[in-house]
């Protein structure tokens, strides 16, 4: 992860939307043809572009009175338990039509874009019912082809329990397993599926049903693990043979074996942890050491951490991580693109693979941690094509 393989006064052609060389200037202008278009950059750092392997990047209204309310002294486990956090966005989400759904994620999207993001997962998770579920992943997929920003669509059914299930926990299970896992699975709208395994959200035993009813139906399995208390969701993750176990605050030595043993990596959301208030960040660094191919994502959502900045949540990973630049970089990229089953197309600038790539307002790639706050982001391309310039 420390190795980028940095090519110092670079060039790359591009084309028809793939990567076909990359090297030398003087190497790659043999390849050019008549009509070539030259870019530029200035002696500026040329990254892959970001892939933030965990966001909820579709959802209606936000949560700002929430935000104030935290910082008034109550908890986020007091907020929902008054009705709010999740389930206030699945109140505005439920009442939000489609396209009203759609105009806001494009929004969303542009700021991915304008951070260097080329590529998202992005979950369901605000509806809790079937049909405002498949209206999420619906629009998830009308983002992806409707916008410049690629999406890798996830059913998150399992987020929380719905107002109408409030005393039958065991019955929303039961209706995600016979009902939306089968519906999602059957109009391809999803390739993972993921549970918020947690105490007061789905338990172990819940989580594991649904999860081996999504695998039987073809779905990829990621898992929110170990954030809120350390109830054995690493575990969990390796036992069912999930891709990926997020957030991880909590997890301990056994977890970490677990997941390594279970070949599961770890996606690390600092951003979470910053936005509210708490200290206590997942021990990436042991993450590292042990061998797991960390990842880094912003976990977007407007409750806990309403960021698109990927470039923020690396400086957040080296300064209260201690994770070094290069490392950072490598899981915003590369592993990010592996956990996504997308290693071979996206996350990192080879020949063959898609042209995603981001030119950063900077001489090395250490500045985008480093300036913290300030995405510097100069020009960010989706497929040899302009998706947002700075101008």
């Amino acid at each position: 992860m420390r190795e980028l393989g940095i090519i110092e006064k670079g060039a790359l052609l591009v084309e028809d939307g793939r990567i076909a060389q990359i090297g030398p200037p003087d190497e790659i202008s043999k390849g050019f043809k008549k009509e070539t278009e030259m870019v530029d950059a200035g002696g500026r750092a040329v990254l892959p572009g970001f892939v933030d392997a965990h966001t909820h990047a579709v959802f209606a209204g936000n949560r700002i009175d929430e935000f104030e309310q935290r910082l008034s002294g109550s908890s986020y486990q007091e907020i929902a338990a008054a009705g709010g956090g999740i389930k206030r966005t699945v109140a505005l989400t439920r009442d939000a039509s489609e396209a009203e759904l759609l105009k806001q994620a494009k929004k969303h999207a542009n700021w991915f874009l304008s951070c260097g993001t080329t590529t998202v997962e992005a979950k369901s998770g605000y509806g809790l019912s079937l049909e405002s579920e498949l209206k999420i992943l619906r629009t998830i997929k009308r983002l992806g082809e409707e916008t410049p920003l690629k999406c890798v669509p996830t059913f998150l059914g399992a987020h929380a329990f719905p107002k109408e299930f409030t005393d039958d926990h065991d019955g929303y299970v039961l209706e995600i397993i016979e009902s939306m896992l089968p519906a999602v699975a059957e109009q391809n709208l999803a390739e993972f599926c993921d549970v918020f395994c947690e105490h007061g959200y789905f338990g172990y035993e819940q989580s594991r049903e649904v999860l081996n009813r999504a695998r039987a139906l073809g779905l990829g399995l990621r898992i929110h693990a170990d954030q809120l208390s350390n109830n054995g969701g690493a575990s969990l993750a390796a036992e069912t043979g999930a891709i990926t176990a997020d957030h991880l605050e909590k997890v301990d030595d056994v977890g970490i074996a677990a997941l390594l043993a279970g070949r599961v990596q770890p996606v690390v959301l600092p951003g979470s942890v910053y936005a509210l208030g708490w200290n206590k960040y997942p021990p990436a660094k042991e993450m590292i050491d042990a061998g797991l191919a960390l990842v880094l994502a912003t976990d977007f959502n407007p409750g806990s951490s309403p960021t698109p900045s990927m470039p923020m949540i690396l400086s957040l990973a080296c300064t209260q991580m201690q994770l070094l630049p290069a490392e950072a970089v490598s899981a915003a990229t590369i592993n990010a693109a592996y956990s996504l089953k997308r290693g071979h197309e996206i996350g990192s600038l080879e020949p063959g693979k898609a042209a995603d790539f981001t030119i950063f307002d900077c001489e090395d790639y250490r500045e985008i941690p480093y300036y913290f706050g300030l995405p510097k982001v100069w020009k960010t391309f989706v497929n040899g094509k302009v998706a947002f310039d700075c101008a």
